[in-house]
């Protein structure tokens, strides 16, 4: 079934719309996932917890990627609604560079700024040792996890949810292969699970780039653009609210782990790290089914389209209240 962002949605259409969506940042959660496993397993448990201490830095710095992401996808969905497509393709191009630009300095702000935040929130030892390792080497390939954040809602703007979802399968399949290379046969440790979530990382964040810079069947394509702030800013306040709740989220981790490497040392980090794994899989479901119907939102919007507005809030209000209560009694019954 072909669906376009400017269809009527039933339930079963924004359902199948937006699943690809949901299976892309639920899988994205995957790449800590995977590291975890493998160093939990294969490495030990102080690497462990650098591992679960350094993510939320890393998740802070790359926010900016859902920031530019949903924001930028909002404004690109609905100029397409008011049928300027050439206008759309500029604002489009001009958020991907911007972007890039800005993570490439977030990149370099963060090598230097690890050290010392790590310190602050109670690190030491072994474990600040290796939570630096680990997190100057992430840190490497902050610029490519920015992008892949953010054309994740890109490429549904684009039409392309599917391919989007491909882009992130090669890379988490990517990143899970040379775990298990990396960490179990060739013993590279905690070195190794930073190579592995690098390289999966790049492929996420530069096969799109290579996508929308030749010609293509979606309905986006980067181009040749001029740099217009006033469109910028509008990008970034949109995608603020989105940018300030995966903050705080992360924020709230790390004040987790100052208290209990205050309270129980490296092995309370290592517990807790358990627990956010599974968080991250049943937020990724709530924040993929935002993302993912957020272009149809702004296309109908751009569209003046208010009976499809309306027809999307009840029927996504319906859909939210049903996944909740059911995860919520999976996540109770089997605990």
């Amino acid at each position: 079934m072909k669906i376009q962002i400017s269809d009527h949605f039933s339930f079963p259409k924004l359902i199948i719309f937006t699943l690809p969506t949901i299976a892309m940042l639920v899988f994205t959660s995957f790449y800590s996932i995977v590291d975890g496993f493998f160093v939990s397993n294969y490495v030990g448990e102080s690497a462990f917890a650098a591992i679960n201490l350094v993510f939320p830095f890393i998740m802070i710095l790359g926010v900016i990627g859902f920031m530019f992401g949903t924001g930028g996808s909002a404004l690109v969905a609905k100029t397409l609604g008011e049928n300027q497509p050439a206008k759309a393709n500029s604002y489009f191009s001009m958020i991907v560079y911007s972007a890039l630009i800005l993570a490439v300095a977030i990149s370099i702000l963060g090598w230097f700024l690890i050290n010392p935040v790590l310190q602050k929130f109670g690190a030491d030892g072994e474990l600040l040792i290796n939570s630096v390792i680990y997190g100057k080497l992430l840190i490497l390939s902050l610029p490519a996890f920015i992008l892949q954040f953010m054309f994740q809602t890109l490429f549904i703007t684009a039409g392309k949810p599917t391919l989007g979802l491909c882009v992130t399968l090669i890379a988490g399949f990517t990143n899970m292969f040379l775990d298990y290379i990396f960490i179990d046969k060739m013993h590279f440790g905690l070195q190794g699970a930073a190579y592995a979530t690098i390289i999966g990382q790049f492929i996420g964040g530069i096969l799109p780039i290579l996508y929308f810079a030749k010609p293509n069947s979606s309905l986006l394509r980067l181009t040749k653009t001029n740099f217009d702030f006033k469109i910028l800013l509008k990008t970034c306040i949109n995608g603020s609210s989105e940018m300030v709740t995966q903050i705080s989220m992360s924020l709230i981790n790390m004040l987790y782990m100052w208290q209990l490497l205050r309270l129980t040392g490296q092995s309370g980090v290592a517990a807790f790290g358990v627990i956010m794994y599974l968080e991250f899989i049943f937020s990724g479901i709530f924040l993929g089914y935002s993302t993912g119907s957020s272009p149809i939102i702004s296309y109908n919007y751009g569209a003046g389209n208010s009976n499809e507005l309306k027809n999307l809030f009840k029927k996504s209000l319906i859909i939210l209240i049903i996944l909740q209560t059911t995860l919520t009694a999976i996540a109770e019954i089997f605990a």
